[in-house]
């Protein structure tokens, strides 16, 4: 190995893996949703945060949409 390389000469390219990659939001959760998914976590040994995401991402791959009904009056 040597001591020093020369990264000059070197040429860059993008980052195939950037668009994949997790954006870092600020969200607003009820605690009993997060216990929730806390729980979820210590059963399947999956960090809790990535529970969340994966609930979230299958939402999205199943078209889900949220049945609400909003009182009137």
């Amino acid at each position: 190995m040597k001591d020093e390389y020369d990264l000059s000469q070197m040429k860059s390219r993008s980052n195939p893996y950037a668009k994949r990659l997790k954006k870092q939001i600020t969200l607003r959760l009820q605690p009993e949703i997060i216990e929730y998914f806390k729980s979820l976590s210590e059963e399947s040994d999956i960090p809790y945060q990535s529970l969340i995401n994966l609930y979230l991402l299958d939402c999205v791959n199943s078209h889900r949409k949220l049945k609400m009904d909003w009182a009137t009056g």
